[in-house]
């Protein structure tokens, strides 16, 4: 079966291993509410306004130049993104078009309760609290789909034993 927009099957291995440390830190992150000084260094800004960033350095706008910053969250969350597309857009073993099925409708199904779960934050979650809703948000679709995909892979491979 011809899947060229598939990365090779031992990129999910490399994968999980991103992941796996990225969410735990991603959670460590949330529960101490992103205040961390960890990972500072200087960085390109396309923009910037020290109301919303507080970079270091002089007040105003740091449009198209170089501030300081704490670069922990974004490591984190960039390390949580690649480690997810590797484990949710690598090839099984065997990749036949039960698993090309399996893989359109687990995304179509993620994309669903993503959008679903953002129409009610948009009725019911107000103010900054919404921002940090929308932060959460460019993650869901891909956890929503490697949770379902796999957890139906799995439960298809204990059928597969069972009637063996």
């Amino acid at each position: 079966m011809n899947t060229p927009l598939l990365l090779p099957n031992r990129f999910k291995t490399f994968g999980w291993c991103i992941l796996i440390p990225a969410t735990l830190a991603g959670i460590y992150l949330i529960s101490i509410n992103f205040q961390t000084t960890w990972i500072t260094t200087t960085v390109f800004s396309f923009f910037g306004d020290d109301e919303i960033i507080k970079a270091s350095g002089p007040a105003g706008n740091h449009n198209f130049t170089f501030i300081t910053v704490d670069i922990t969250n974004s490591l984190v969350g960039f390390l949580f993104i690649i480690g997810g597309l590797m484990v949710g857009f690598s090839k099984e073993k065997s990749e036949d078009e039960f698993i090309a099925n399996l893989r359109l409708s687990s995304l179509l199904w993620s994309v669903w309760v993503n959008y679903v779960l953002l129409l009610i934050a948009f009725l019911f979650i107000w103010n900054f609290d919404f921002l940090n809703v929308m932060v959460y948000n460019m993650f869901t679709i891909l956890i929503i789909f490697i949770i379902r995909f796999n957890f139906i892979l799995y439960k298809n491979s204990k059928m597969a034993t069972d009637e063996k």
